[in-house]
């Protein structure tokens, strides 16, 4: 007889050599251990549900077996399921795997969720689901969960004040996404079954397993676990900070350059700067400060602490959280700082605009090295690289005579030579203030994460 979930419980029947038949019926505890199934006493059967209760509650699942031999061997199935005789219950164990927990706490730290959603349908899967989330840190008491039972009544609370879900059917989970969704939370989804399909679909990211996940379930995901490891999906969100983290980083810079460069274009002939810079110098700093230095941050290692930081928004822009301001504010110190030189130099008889030209690619690059996550090591060296190459070529802007007639620069002393080179130093100093005061969290929610 095949499995009945309506009934949760699952009758064979098996010829004896002998003659006869033996009938051996499996079940949830609640569907088995029943006066109509069992001859069983009242006082073993109490005593079987009382040990089945204690072990669902330590979050084993837990399945009665009872068997009965009959006199013939084609015996009629109404009689397949009653008459038994209890043989014994079985709990299984399927543990969380040991670095479940650190993960989760890596979540939670993270602004992401834990959510654990079971389609269990026993009535023990209640107890179960609690008691593997307690083991998870997922909750403390029973506050947080809900039943399929508790999600059909059509009230809205139990659908985000829960943290776990037990007994839930295919169409709830889609309701749960829903109802995350509707609270302003970006969801993630894990499944590894067919009935998961729909669930992976409605969700932002549905991830799937990759070994024992079904292939329905594989096609519906937008990502696909090889390891079947729930650390691999932290390990994905802290690339994927890093990312975010690092195209901020680059605007930051690149912007800044760039607004620094209208600045000193328009501010220089206010202060008797009549032409700051020559086109061919312009191209030549973008050519350098953006090219190679501006790749090489999209390498910077991820960040100390950033799993430790919140969400942020997804309605954010990734100019928001305090951006502009910072794009803004070191433009204007580059132009201070270039303009000062220009200035300086002009009263002096010194060739100014290729000092202006020097001082304001030297700064940039300076911007470049305090930008960087980890500043005081030797994370990313092609970053290291790339500002020095940059360095020299604007240095050979100066020196060599080529590029002296491509620039219109003027050859420039030894000290002031050496004064340009430094104003990288004032780029550095000013990037790491306005790194360490002017940081800007991000303050969001986070999506829930269910682990299967």
């Amino acid at each position: 007889m095949p499995f009945d979930r309506r009934r949760k419980r699952m009758a064979t029947i098996h010829r004896l050599p002998a003659g006869g038949s033996r009938v051996v019926c499996k079940g949830a505890p609640e569907a088995v251990l029943r006066p109509e199934v069992l001859s069983t006493g009242a006082a073993l059967r109490e005593s079987a549900v009382a040990l089945a209760d204690e072990w669902s509650a330590e979050g084993y699942r837990v399945l009665a077996i009872a068997s009965a031999d009959l006199p013939e061997q084609d015996a009629p199935r109404e009689r397949w399921e009653s008459q038994l005789s209890l043989l014994g219950l079985i709990g299984i164990l399927d543990p969380p795997r040991e670095a479940s927990r650190a993960t989760l706490a890596t979540c939670r730290a993270a602004g992401i969720t834990p959510l654990l959603i079971t389609g269990d349908h026993p009535l023990t899967a209640t107890a179960t689901a609690t008691a593997i989330a307690r083991r998870l840190g997922i909750v403390a008491g029973t506050d947080q969960v809900t039943t399929g039972e508790r999600l059909r009544e059509g009230s809205s609370g139990p659908m985000t004040g829960s943290r776990v879900y037990a007994r839930t059917s295919p169409e709830q989970k889609l309701d749960i996404i829903r109802a995350w969704h509707a609270a302003g939370h970006v969801v993630a989804m894990t499944g590894d079954g067919v009935n998961d399909g729909p669930a992976l679909r409605q969700a932002d990211i549905g991830v799937a397993m990759g070994r024992r996940g079904t292939e329905v379930a594989r096609q519906a995901a937008d990502l696909v676990l090889a390891d079947d490891n729930l650390a691999t999906v932290v390990s994905a969100v802290e690339e994927g900070r890093r990312i975010y983290a690092n195209v901020r980083r680059y605007l930051l810079y690149a912007l800044a350059g760039g607004t620094a460069e209208i600045l000193v274009m328009l501010i220089g002939p206010f202060m008797g700067l009549a032409l700051p810079l020559l086109p061919a110098q312009i191209l030549w700093i973008n050519l350098l400060t953006h090219g190679l230095p501006g790749v090489a941050l999209g390498a910077e290692p991820v960040e100390s602490g950033i799993m430790r930081r919140p969400a942020r928004p997804p309605e954010q822009s990734v100019l928001g959280a305090g951006l502009w301001p910072r794009i803004l504010a070191m433009g204007v110190v580059v132009t201070v700082g270039t303009l000062a030189v220009g200035v300086w130099a002009q009263q002096t008889g010194r060739p100014w605009q290729s000092l202006v030209f020097l001082v304001l690619g030297a700064t940039q690059l300076g911007v470049a090295l305090g930008s960087r996550s980890r500043p005081r090591s030797l994370a990313n060296p092609f970053l290291l690289a790339a500002v020095a190459a940059a360095l020299a070529l604007q240095v050979a802007g100066i020196l060599l005579p080529s590029l002296r007639s491509l620039l219109g620069t003027e050859p420039l002393a030894w000290p002031d030579l050496a004064l340009g080179v430094a104003s990288v130093c004032w780029g550095y100093l000013a990037m790491r203030v306005q790194s360490r005061f002017f940081r800007a969290a991000p303050v969001g929610r986070g999506g829930g994460l269910p682990p299967r």
